[in-house]
C-alpha cells in the first residue's frame, strides 16, 4: 500500500463527522447518513446521501476515483453509508461532494413499510408503529426538533425570570386532584398511581420557600377519550410562583410563551413555513378577556353559549374567527367550572381567578391563583360534595404557612401541534400513549 493511500485512510478514519447543512465549498469533509437515492451511469455514480440536516449529492467519476472504489459503492435505498470527500460547487448551482473513501455502515434487510422519502404516504397508525423509519421524513424530523427548541425556550425563559427548576416524582401514593381518572400500579405491597398533575408537589415547594419553580415532566391521565388534541400520557411545561397572584403569572406566561415563538421563529421558522404552509407569527403582546366578555362576543355573532358553560372545541374555534387573535388569555372564570383550588375573587366568590391561553383556536396553558388558606380549601371542596378528609395530604401542607401563589402549565405537545399546524396531537407525541397503543 502506497504512502498517499495509507495517508487517506487515515484522515478518513480521525476526520470529525460533518452535519450535511454545515459543508462549505472547498471543504474536504466526512459525511454520514441513509442513501436517499442511488444511480448508476457506468461511468459516473450518483449517491444521494440524507443526514438530519438534509441531503447532499456525492459524485464517483470513473478515473477519478479508483476501479476498487468505483466497483465497491453499490448501496440499496436506505442502506447507512459514509462517504469522505471535497465539497465543490455543482454546475446546476449548490454543492455536491467529490468522493474520495466510502464505508457501508449497514444495509437493509426487510422492505420497509413506510417510505422515508415521504413520496408514497402511508396512514398515522402505520407510521407510528414505525416511528424509527418515520423520523427519517423531513417534515416528521422537523416536529420533533421544534419541540426541542420549544422546551429549550421554555426553560431558557424561566432560568431568566430566576425560576428554580424542580424535578418531582410520576408516582404518588393518592390521586393528586382527586379524580377517578388515574392509572393505578402496584408499589410493593401498597396500591400508587401516576400522577395527573404536578399541582401538589410545585405547591409544596412554594410553601417550603423555593418561592419560583418550574418543571418539564410526563402526566398521565387515564381519560377513555379518542379525541385529535388529547393523549393520556403528555408533557407538562409548569411554573409556580409565592406571594403572587393570577396577573403576575399571566404576565410570566405571556413573556414565557413569546419567547418561545420567537425562538422557534428565528431557528426553523422558515422550514416550517415551507413544510406546513403555516407562519410562525410573534404578536407584541397577548391580549386578555375575562370569561363573561367571551360569552357576550360568542352570543352576538350566532354562536350560543350560556353564563357557566364551559368552551367547547367549536367555541374556541368560533371565537378564533370573531376576535382574530392567535393568542389570548381568558381569565375571571366561574368558579364551578374550574379546579376546586382557584381562589374565588374578592368581589364574587362565584368567579374565581383561573385563566386559559389560547392558541390557534386550542386551549394550551390553564392556571390560577391558588387558594392557599385551609378554611377556603375545606369550604370550596365541601361545596362541590367532596369530603375534605380525604385531602387532607393536600390540605395539611397549608396547616404550616402557605403564601399566596399562582401557576400555570403549558402541554407542550399541543403547543407544537399548533405551531406546526398539525391536525392530531398524535404527530406530535414520539410514542404516543392513547387508549389503545402501548408500543412502540
Amino acid at each position: 500500500m502506497n504512502i498517499r493511500i495509507k495517508r487517506l485512510i487515515f484522515e478518513s478514519v480521525n476526520m470529525k463527522r460533518s452535519y450535511i447543512r454545515n459543508i462549505k465549498v472547498g471543504e474536504k469533509v466526512k459525511i454520514a447518513g441513509w442513501v436517499h437515492d442511488f444511480r448508476d451511469l457506468g461511468k459516473l455514480k450518483f449517491v444521494l446521501v440524507r443526514d438530519l440536516t438534509g441531503v447532499v449529492q456525492v459524485i464517483l467519476k470513473k478515473g477519478d476515483v479508483s476501479d476498487e472504489l468505483m466497483d465497491r459503492v453499490s448501496p440499496n435505498r436506505e442502506d447507512v453509508v459514509e462517504f469522505t470527500g471535497t465539497a465543490r460547487e455543482k454546475k446546476n448551482g449548490g454543492i455536491e461532494i467529490a468522493a474520495e473513501d466510502y464505508q457501508h455502515l449497514n444495509s437493509v434487510e426487510i422492505k420497509l413499510p413506510v417510505d422515508p422519502t415521504g413520496v408514497v404516504p402511508s396512514e398515522l397508525d402505520t407510521r407510528i408503529d414505525y416511528r424509527y423509519i418515520d423520523l427519517r421524513k423531513k417534515d416528521i424530523s422537523l416536529i420533533f426538533r421544534t419541540k426541542s427548541i420549544a422546551a429549550r425556550a421554555f426553560r431558557e425563559k424561566l432560568e431568566e425570570l430566576e425560576f428554580i427548576e424542580i424535578h418531582p416524582s410520576a408516582i404518588t401514593g393518592a390521586a393528586t386532584e382527586g379524580g377517578a381518572d388515574v392509572f393505578k400500579l402496584r408499589y410493593f405491597e401498597n396500591e400508587a398511581y401516576l400522577v395527573q398533575s404536578p399541582q401538589l408537589y410545585k405547591q409544596m415547594a412554594v410553601i417550603g420557600g423555593l418561592d419560583r419553580v418550574t418543571m418539564t415532566m410526563p402526566v398521565f391521565r387515564a381519560e377513555k377519550h379518542n379525541t385529535t388534541s388529547h393523549l393520556n400520557e403528555i408533557t407538562q411545561m409548569d411554573i409556580e410562583m409565592g406571594f403572587a397572584d393570577h396577573n403576575e403569572a399571566m404576565d410570566i406566561l405571556e413573556q414565557t410563551t413569546l419567547h418561545i415563538l420567537k425562538r422557534v421563529k428565528k431557528e426553523v421558522g422558515n422550514e416550517i413555513a415551507e413544510a406546513f404552509k403555516k407562519e410562525v407569527t410573534v404578536p407584541a403582546k397577548i391580549p386578555r378577556y375575562t370569561y363573561t366578555e367571551l360569552i357576550g362576543k360568542l352570543n352576538s355573532n350566532g354562536f350560543e353559549m350560556k353564563h357557566g358553560w364551559d368552551f367547547t372545541r367549536e367555541a374556541e374555534k368560533k371565537l378564533d374567527e370573531v376576535l382574530n387573535d392567535e393568542l389570548y388569555l381568558v381569565y375571571d372564570w366561574p368558579t364551578e367550572i374550574r379546579a376546586f383550588y382557584s381562589m374565588p375573587t374578592e368581589q364574587d366568590e362565584n368567579i374565581c381567578h383561573a385563566f386559559d391561553l389560547v392558541y390557534r383556536g386550542l386551549e394550551i396553558s390553564s392556571g390560577a391563583k391558588r387558594i392557599h388558606i385551609p378554611a377556603l380549601l375545606e369550604k370550596a371542596l365541601a361545596k362541590r360534595g367532596l369530603d375534605p378528609a380525604g385531602f387532607e395530604f393536600y390540605i395539611k401542607a397549608f396547616r404550616t404557612g402557605a403564601p399566596p401563589h399562582s401557576g400555570w402549565s403549558i402541554g407542550l405537545e399541543r403547543l407544537v401541534m399548533k405551531i406546526c399546524n398539525q391536525e392530531n396531537i398524535r404527530e406530535c407525541m414520539m410514542f404516543p400513549r392513547d387508549r389503545t397503543r402501548l408500543m412502540p
